[in-house]
Parts: C-alpha cells; sequence; structure tokens
C-alpha cells in the first residue's frame, strides 16, 4: 500500500539529485514540504528555483535545529550521513528517517531488481536492464545509476520490472526496501570514511535481503569470500555466479561458454568470446547479470542478444581515443583501489595510470604488485597524492602532477606508440570536481582536445 503523504509535514535534507527529485514527488503527493542542504544558496542555484516554484520551503546554508522540529517525515539524501548531528538529535522527536529509495520503494508495486557491491554496479544494472527488455518485459533503470528511483514512480505499472542499483549510503536508509532478485557483485573496502569499518560496510549491504523472502532470489559471487559469507544472511534462494569454478546453482563458465544452471537443467546462455566488454570483472558482470535475466524467466537467446549488443557504460574503462599511436581510457568511476586493480589487470603492460583525488580511507599498498608488473608511471592528482605517494614510493616512477590536465600534459608527452594512458584514480572526486562525471568528462574533453589539435601535448596548461 502506498503511503499516504497528504498534508504530512516532510523534510528532505540534502539537495543532490534524488533529493530535488524526492521533494517534487513529496510536494506532488500533498505533502508540506521543506528542504535543508549544508550548501550555499549560490551552490544551489540551479536546484532552488523548481522547488520555489512549487511552493516548497528551502533551507540553505547549514541545518537550523527548528528545521527538523514537528516533521513527520525525514527522507535524507544519500550524501548526507545517516549519524549527523542533525538527524541524531531528531530521531527522538519520532519522526522516520528515511532515504530515498525508501520511499520510492513505498510506491513501486512491479519486480525490483536491485544491483550492488564495491565495482561493477553501474555497468551490470545498465545490462540487466537491457536484458530485461529484449526479453519482453516493460522495463526501467535507475537508483545510483541516471534517475532517481522516486522519478520512475510516475512510470512504472505493477508490471513494469524496476532495476536499480543501489549503493550502501542508499541501503542504510532502508526500512521495507524488497528486492525480487538482489545481486551482489563483490565486497571490498570502500567508504571506510563514512562507515568507519568495513564491517559496518558488509553490514549496509547486507540490507539489501532484508526483506527478502524464499519466494526471491539472491545473487552472489561465489569467488568473492564476503559474498560467500553473506549467503547465511538471506532468506532467498542462492544463486552463485563464477568465472572461476562452475557453480551448483547459478551461471559459470566452462569450455568458453557461459552456462546457467538449475537444479537438473544446464543451458548453455552464449559463447565468452562474444562479450564486448574488456576485462575479467566484466566477464563477472555478464555472469550475475545472465543470472538475474534468467530468474526473471528471460530467454536465454534474448540475454545473448543483449549482451552482444552491449556497449561499455560511461566512465567505465570507456576508450576515448588513440593519439599518436597511444591509446587514452576513462575509467573514472574506479573510485577505490579494487576497481582500479580490475582496470589495470584489463592491459598487460605499458600502462601510463593517472591516480588521485579525496581519499576514502582507503589502502594504496595493495596496488604494489600490479603497479611494479604493468605500470611505466604514475601521475598523482588531488587532495589524496601525498598519501599515494608514500604508499607506492619504489615501486614505479611517480610524477606528482596536481590536477588532471597536467597529468594527462605529463603522460602523453612520455607514452610511446602501444602505452595506455589510464584514468582510473582509486579516490572518489569531491577534492576538484562535483562527481566522477564531471572528472571522466573533463578527463575525455581534454583528451580529444590534444586531438584535434594535432600539436604536441605542451600545449596544454600545467
Amino acid at each position: 500500500m502506498s503511503l499516504d503523504l497528504t498534508n504530512k509535514r516532510v523534510l528532505v535534507v540534502g539537495l543532490g539529485r534524488s533529493g530535488v527529485a524526492s521533494a517534487l514527488f513529496l510536494k506532488s503527493r500533498g505533502a508540506h514540504v521543506t528542504v535543508s542542504d549544508a550548501k550555499s544558496q549560490d551552490q544551489l542555484r540551479e536546484e532552488i528555483p523548481a522547488l520555489l516554484d512549487q511552493g516548497i520551503v528551502v533551507e540553505t546554508g547549514g541545518h537550523g535545529d527548528r528545521t527538523f522540529q514537528n516533521q513527520e517525515l525525514i527522507v535524507v539524501s544519500p550524501g548526507v550521513p545517516v549519524d549527523s548531528q542533525p538527524l541524531e538529535q531528531a530521531r527522538p522527536l519520532g519522526a522516520p528517517v528515511i532515504g530515498e529509495i525508501e520511499l520510492a520503494s513505498e510506491f513501486l508495486t512491479g519486480p525490483i531488481v536491485a544491483i550492488t557491491g564495491s565495482n561493477g554496479k553501474t555497468t551490470t544494472t545498465t545490462l540487466v536492464g537491457e536484458i530485461l527488455a529484449k526479453g519482453g518485459l516493460k522495463t526501467l533503470v535507475g537508483g545510483n545509476i541516471g534517475k532517481p528511483a522516486i522519478s520512475l514512480v510516475d512510470e512504472a505499472t505493477p508490471e513494469t520490472a524496476i532495476v536499480l542499483e543501489v549503493s550502501s549510503f542508499q541501503l542504510e536508509t532502508t526500512r521495507s526496501f524488497h528486492p525480487r532478485v538482489a545481486v551482489v557483485l563483490n565486497i571490498t573496502p570502500d567508504h571506510l570514511d563514512r562507515h568507519r569499518t568495513f564491517a559496518n560496510y558488509v553490514d549496509a549491504k547486507a540490507r539489501v535481503f532484508e526483506n527478502q523472502t524464499a519466494d526471491d532470489f539472491a545473487v552472489l559471487n561465489s569467488d568473492d569470500p564476503t559474498c560467500v559469507e553473506l549467503a547465511s544472511r538471506t532468506r532467498a534462494q542462492v544463486f552463485w555466479f563464477s568465472r572461476k569454478r562452475e557453480v551448483e546453482q547459478g551461471s559459470f563458465v566452462r569450455d568458453g561458454n557461459i552456462h546457467f544452471r538449475r537444479e537438473t537443467s544446464d543451458v548453455v546462455i552464449m559463447p565468452v568470446s562474444e562479450i564486448p566488454l574488456k576485462g575479467g570483472h566484466n566477464l563477472e558482470n555478464v555472469l550475475s547479470s545472465a543470472c538475474a535475466g534468467v530468474l526473471m524467466r528471460c530467454e536465454p537467446e534474448r540475454i545473448r542478444d543483449a549482451v552482444r549488443e552491449f556497449k561499455a557504460v560511461e566512465h567505465r574503462l570507456e576508450y576515448v581515443a588513440t593519439i599518436a599511436g597511444v591509446e587514452y581510457y576513462n575509467d573514472s568511476k574506479a573510485t577505490n583501489v579494487d576497481a582500479t586493480i580490475k582496470a589495470l589487470e584489463s592491459f598487460p603492460a605499458n600502462v601510463h595510470l593517472i591516480l588521485g583525488g579525496k581519499d576514502k580511507g582507503s589502502d594504496y599498498i595493495t596496488l604494489n604488485d600490479l603497479l611494479r608488473q604493468r605500470v611505466k608511471c604514475v601521475y598523482t592528482i588531488g587532495a589524496a597524492a601525498e598519501k599515494i605517494e608514500s604508499q607506492i614510493r619504489g615501486q614505479v616512477r611517480v610524477v606528482s602532477s596536481g590536477t588532471i590536465e597536467s597529468a594527462i600534459k605529463r603522460a602523453s608527452a612520455a607514452a610511446q606508440p602501444g602505452d595506455i594512458v589510464l584514468l582510473a584514480p582509486a579516490c572518489a572526486s569531491f577534492d576538484q570536481f562535483q562527481n566522477y562525471e564531471h572528472r571522466g568528462r573533463i578527463f575525455k574533453e581534454l583528451v580529444l582536445a590534444l586531438q584535434r589539435s594535432s600539436r604536441t601535448p605542451s600545449t596544454l596548461s600545467s
């Protein structure tokens, strides 16, 4: 049953993409809406007019104590820590504190496929959406990718399959969120600046199973030890995916083909050689997507068609250009160390790697083996540069570059034909950019400008 919002006093905390969408949705359902953000009015100048036009009260530049009083519901954006002081003070007042994903789940009546994990979420979410659409299902895709989940409500029907990328930040504030299929791709240390411990991070991810029943499905990576441990924390039917071994139930590789096994049935989905995406991690993404597709009753032929036609998602190991025999790749979505490892594993050698940004409590020492084996030079940028340099010192040549523009200039000057220039920063982007998309777009713009100019890289300012 949908939540009745008529005349309810609702506070939305945080005016990111999902916060704005939540505020407008709540107003459209008859709520009295206030929004509050710590950013200044000038920083939010693009978001504010649409809110004011709908009669929404807007508070900027901080959260007033009285703002949180007399509210009947508080909707918190993913970027706002759930243990922030204003929210801690508000909880004893009795208003439920939920996130935008939880709010949306109150109104989405069709089957939900929720995809989470430390890496690969966006590629897998996009691919699952295309598989389900190719399989004949009316499908909507959103969440932590593209449209906020709340923006899908008005388009959805009870027959619509909803494919959602969900982050640990979003899962922290769920209560009744109930996926028909919950996919956990992998779990490696990430966002420890927010969650503080790896155990807390795992607990947040595990909330994706919280409301599943024996009629639902959990899809887990049997090659990931933490995912294996999670199998005991769900009541759903567990299906596995693996690129290293055959599994009793789920998807795996045998003799160069992707198989799906369920009870006594073993079906060939497609040859591995037909996957258009680069890297072993993308084989895992395809295996998990195929598994979800079968569980949502898509025919193997339709799954194969969707995978064969799939194009790499922007900012995920995205080929940008070849200049003077040097290939440039944008993996701005590599916002943690494990994602950077996966990116490096996609190239055998001769990589010029751009690392850095806002540190998330990461251990960059784990990169050292691959740096020695495959990287010619590391170009550090952003606030984390000093920490990164201290942890990889002596393993590979390091050039402190400061900005992404300087890093591209220096890498393109040093690279030889056959080399790779790779942006895979292992860090968040918020020290110098709005988000990882912004960082990736700037990287691509600079590379394409370099390609167009046909001049030496020294024409770029450092």
